[in-house]
């Protein structure tokens, strides 16, 4: 599982897609989102990059963990339908 920490905002946005691309080619398929510190839309845009990039490799991504925030905005956007979120149930 590939596991992204920090901040996922424009500042780092172009090396937050290399890392995950990086993930992805070494078979890394679930990314938990759980430990990001703060976001902003950049956050969207690098998540579709790493969705198009493993779909072009008929891969399939699988996100957890994602903030409140960012669950907000890819609702949005319109983009609820576009990724793969696993939420964890409560008990």
């Amino acid at each position: 599982m590939y596991k992204v920490t920090g901040d996922l905002c424009h500042d780092n946005a172009p090396a937050a897609v290399a890392a995950g691309l990086s993930a992805i080619a070494s078979g890394q398929l679930a990314f938990d989102l759980s430990e990001l510190s703060k976001i902003d839309s950049s956050a969207v845009v690098v998540m579709i990059e790493w969705q198009r990039n493993a779909l072009q490799q008929g891969k399939e991504l699988q996100f957890q963990g994602l903030p409140a925030s960012l669950l907000s905005l890819i609702a949005l956007y319109g983009l609820s339908e576009q990724f793969q979120v696993t939420v964890p149930e409560r008990h």
